[in-house]
């Protein structure tokens, strides 16, 4: 693939995945105020078992089909590349019918059984045809993926995303003023079926648009030897297995962690109802706010990935070490105001965004905020390794990050006076140990250095000074303004006083902004207002 086109095709899909990213952080925001924390608390036990089952149905095939459809076609050969493509149709369409019966068969030993909480089973229920669509879902787009057609992939996913906030939605208020709660919870699952299964007709629309593409006009390659379904098979499961391993880490400590979640909350008196609820404000509420800053840092792992490959493959050791600082320097520098900002603002910022709640969700907030820090940071360096080929080491970190979650969360869940912050502390905690595993495996593959007063010292300062402004602002402004104005408020003037900060103590250097969407405009803008150097 040349530059150029690999770039595009990044540019196009990290465009979408910020998109589908900022949809679904908002969509959790109505939703709660429609379900409240307990119908949230229902909806969210459905998505930790939905994407255990896309990580074996569909998170590994796209990637498996993309690198041997650009394979078969680099050689010429179109008609291998279709045979390929057809294959791991058929597969997919049989791995979700399975995945997606399965579900609908286990629905209701896993929420009587496992999560011990019976009013999740519409929300449960109502996600298995979604397996189905979004596992046949994952052929289409490994097919275009692999002839460097990213656009498809992109379309699609803003399509599935769109259905499911749009549909979701609705269906959850229509359901609520009919029947309860549980109902309307199982409606918002339903709408994520509902947006895939428009992205699959898109997806099918585009495929029949594209035949020339599919079957250029040079033809098929005349040596080209063909390979048995089996043959493909065994190939596509043969790739796209460990990456379906990978993805199901993050699935498994969210099953976990309902699981353990709901069982303690219970253990220490309280009701099945009032469990879900704070399971609810945990997982649907703070902790959407939580991930709301991975639309930057996900951006700029991904972005990390090809860089640092270049450099290895290359043995521009400099260079990797180089871009290695910059990125974590980043990172560290979008965590560490997003944790302390949401730390600071925690109750605000809760009772601005979900006022029906009470106050002890800002408490939840205040516990998870922390995250943040190490999660940032986390994901950088696990591009990082990805980029040396390394793709192994930053799983199996967070698996030693989950299994210190799994000890954290179970004692701290069991302590009344702690209850469901007792998770979020073993949240933080399994990022915070994955962090510094990461980071240790970064400094024995680089041998890089971090100095400590442009890691550490000058960052605090930076924040530091950020988090007093917007405390005090905040409690000025609240006797005129009220929650909401001043929540905003504070939060302007905060980012505003944090990026003097940066650029007045040398923070962030020149060098940092080329790793940023839109860093060389914004690197003009700031010379002109003579914010930073030449």
């Amino acid at each position: 693939m040349k530059k150029d086109t690999f770039l595009k095709g990044a540019v196009i899909l990290g465009a979408a995945g910020m998109i589908v990213k900022v949809m679904g952080a908002f969509f959790r925001i109505p939703l709660g105020r429609i379900l409240e924390s307990e119908g949230l608390g229902y909806y969210q036990v459905g998505y930790t078992v939905f994407n255990l089952l896309l990580a074996f149905t569909a998170a590994g095939f796209p990637t498996a089909i993309s690198k041997l459809v650009s394979e078969k076609r680099a050689k010429g050969d179109y008609q291998g590349a279709h045979k390929i493509f057809k294959t791991s149709f058929y597969l997919l369409v049989g791995l979700g019918g399975i995945g997606s019966i399965a579900l609908a068969l286990l629905t209701s030993f896993l929420v009587t059984n496992v999560f011990q909480s019976p009013n999740t089973y519409y929300a449960v229920l109502a996600l298995s045809p979604a397996v189905f669509f979004v596992a046949v879902l994952a052929s289409f787009r490994g097919y275009f993926q692999g002839m460097k057609d990213m656009k498809p992939t992109a379309i699609s996913q803003i399509v599935e995303q769109a259905g499911k906030v749009l549909f979701g939605l609705s269906l959850a208020i229509v359901l609520l003023r009919r029947f309860d709660i549980a109902y309307a919870a199982g409606g918002a699952s339903f709408g994520t079926g509902i947006g895939a299964a428009f992205a699959l007709v898109m997806m099918v629309f585009l495929y029949r648009k594209r035949k020339d593409k599919i079957f250029p006009a040079e033809g098929q390659a005349i040596d080209a030897e063909e390979e048995t379904s089996e043959e493909i098979v065994k190939n596509l499961l043969k790739i796209a297995i460990p990456i379906a391993i990978g993805a199901a880490v993050m699935p498994l400590i969210n099953i976990v962690d309902t699981f353990v979640v709901l069982r303690r909350l219970q253990a220490i008196g309280y009701s099945v109802e009032e469990a879900t609820s704070l399971y609810g404000q945990l997982q649907g509420m703070a902790n959407t706010l939580v991930n709301l800053p991975q639309v930057l840092t996900v951006a700029l792992a991904m972005s990390i990935v090809p860089v640092i490959s270049e450099s290895a493959a290359t043995n521009d050791w400099q260079a990797v070490r180089g871009d290695t600082k910059s990125a974590l320097r980043v990172a560290l520098l979008i965590g560490l105001p997003a944790s302390v900002g949401l730390a600071v603002l925690s109750t605000p910022i809760m009772r601005m965004l979900f006022p029906a709640e009470p106050a002890t969700v800002g408490q939840i907030l205040l516990f998870l905020a922390f995250a943040v820090t190490f999660l940032a940071p986390l994901q950088t360096l696990t591009g990082v390794l990805q980029g040396l080929g390394k793709p192994d080491v930053p799983v199996k970190n967070l698996m030693v990050g989950a299994a210190f979650k799994f000890v954290v969360t179970y004692g701290l869940t069991g302590i009344p006076a702690l209850n469901v912050k007792g998770a979020a502390i073993g949240t933080v905690t399994a990022y915070m140990v994955a962090f510094f595993l990461n980071f240790l495996a970064v400094k024995k593959e680089t041998n890089v250095t971090f100095e400590i007063q442009q890691f550490v010292i000058k960052p605090i300062l930076s924040v530091t000074t950020m988090g007093f402004v917007v405390y005090a602002l905040y409690r000025q402004l609240y006797p005129f303004l009220g929650n909401s104005l001043s929540t905003v408020g504070s939060i302007a003037v905060g980012a505003a006083v944090y990026g003097i900060m940066l650029l007045k103590t040398q923070t962030i250097i020149k060098e940092d902004f080329d790793l940023l969407p839109g860093g060389g405009k914004l690197l003009k803008v700031l010379h002109k207002m003579k914010l930073i150097k030449e």
